[in-house]
């Protein structure tokens, strides 16, 4: 499969599961497909990378998608902040607040329990890089 082609099916995995969860793609995060690879010397194992940006206060149930794709897909989720700040939280754990330059890590079984735009004003914009099972488990 071609590159443009995986992204392309990713692009549309992406926007399935957004229409699900918010009801219209109106509502949820402006999300841009980068790259899918699959990693050849990791039998089973593909990166999905894509960018995010989020208008000024939000948090919606877009997070509830990265949780949703790294938990069904055994993905280690990374992130690294390129524009404005946010708030993230796994589990019942510390809340932390992120900023331009800054970096965050979920693992496969980490449940994602907030993440929001800290301003009111301006948006937040980062980078999110998978490394994940290629198909969910069972498929």
């Amino acid at each position: 499969m071609t590159n443009e082609r995986a992204i392309s099916n990713a692009s549309r995995l992406v926007l399935g599961l957004l229409v699900l969860m918010t009801g219209s793609i109106a509502d949820a995060a402006e999300i841009t497909p980068l790259m899918s690879k699959d990693l050849p010397d990791i039998p089973g194992k593909e990166v999905f990378m894509m960018t995010v940006e989020k208008a000024p206060g939000v948090t919606e149930p877009i997070y509830q998608f990265f949780s949703t794709l790294h938990m069904r897909n055994y993905a280690h989720g990374f992130m690294y902040v390129l524009e404005g700040s946010m708030k993230m939280q796994v589990g019942n754990g510390k809340e932390v607040t992120l900023t331009k330059g800054q970096t965050w890590y979920e693992g496969p079984y980490d449940v994602h329990s907030m993440a929001r735009n800290v301003s009111t004003t301006e948006p937040v914009k980062f980078i999110v890089f998978f490394v994940k099972d290629k198909r969910p488990p069972g498929q």
